[in-house]
């Protein structure tokens, strides 16, 4: 438990170096994106190609999302000590990953219904520029998704130590992931992945003639991306609702507190836990004791072994011993 001022503590603590090394990679993929952008819209309006026009603002969706992201960043640093952000300001990165979400599956369907629709009114393709900015472009989303997935990577391995072998329990870092940072990769692996069913699409009209192939990929690649989208709403979505209540640590805060007094019963009944932080939580609790010498001080003391509770309102009802 953290007794110095919580804000503070939220300041220093959540935005530590990693947050600081997500935003500015963010900011490089949003701008690296953004001229991939340019260059394909410019290529296809010059080369008279709708195909590359359509991927050129196909990857300004994925821009603008990048650039979402990269906001959230900003936006929760901005207002980290702003006193009216009562829990802090890390769920702005939350809110930030999940409209990328939401932006993503809007992609999704776009590139569905784009490609249903060619199917049943075929355009003619410029097989040859298409199939080289398409390659140019998986090798943009290639370096971008290093760059990111360099980030992501060490933010996994600096929250594996955080499990607590105290009640056997090892709580895992995925549940710690910075889902910002993890919309702006998706966003990022989904435009590789469309790029390369794009370019064997390509290939196969190029050289076989099968110009069915291009839309069927597009269908395929837009699932793929609505299989993503789906799974980053559900995760950010949980902790934007707080629906923390089956997190492993619930059980283990009410286990140590009713643990905490040696004379008579002392019952949680009322207990509430939601994430102020990558991996850090709020709770707050009623507990029902015979204990008159139970305090707020000695459950917090208690509740220290679990260093991801930050912050605890506990209030105590004290039952009469009948005996």
């Amino acid at each position: 438990m953290h007794t110095e001022n919580f804000s503070d503590w939220l300041h220093d603590h959540v935005f530590d170096s990693s947050s600081h090394a997500a935003e500015k990679s963010t900011r490089i993929v949003m701008w690296i994106t953004f001229a991939m952008m340019l260059v394909e819209i410019s290529t296809g309006w010059w080369y008279n190609s709708m195909a590359l026009l359509a991927d050129g603002w196909h990857m300004s969706s994925h821009a603008v999302a990048i650039g979402l992201s990269a906001f959230a960043y900003s936006a929760a640093r901005r207002y980290a000590r702003d006193p009216r952000f009562a829990f802090g300001t890390w769920k702005i990165e939350i809110l930030g990953g999940f409209a990328s979400a939401v932006f993503l599956l809007g992609v999704a369907a776009l590139m569905i219904f784009s490609s249903v629709e060619r199917i049943f009114d075929p355009q003619p393709i410029h097989y040859k520029e298409a199939v080289i900015v398409a390659v140019i472009g998986l090798v943009v989303n290639i370096v971008c998704a290093m760059i990111l997935g360099r980030v992501h990577h060490d933010h996994g391995h600096g929250h594996d130590h955080h499990g607590h072998s105290h009640h056997g329990h090892k709580h895992e870092a995925a549940h710690h992931h910075d889902l910002n940072l993890k919309s702006a990769y998706i966003h990022v692996i989904a435009d590789a992945a469309t790029s390369v069913l794009a370019i064997v699409a390509l290939i196969g009209g190029w050289i076989w003639g099968w110009s069915l192939l291009d839309p069927l990929m597009g269908i395929l690649g837009g699932v793929l991306v609505a299989v993503w989208a789906k799974g980053l709403i559900a995760e950010t979505g949980k902790i934007l609702l707080d629906r923390e209540m089956d997190h492993p640590v619930v059980e283990e805060v009410r286990e140590v507190v009713e643990s905490t007094s040696a004379v008579g019963e002392t019952k949680v009944t009322d207990l509430h836990v939601w994430r102020v932080g990558k991996k850090v939580y709020s709770c707050a609790l009623t507990v029902v004791t015979h204990d008159p010498d139970l305090t707020p001080t000695m459950i917090r003391q208690a509740m220290a072994v679990h260093e991801e509770i930050v912050h605890a309102t506990i209030e105590i009802h004290l039952c009469p011993d009948p005996h």
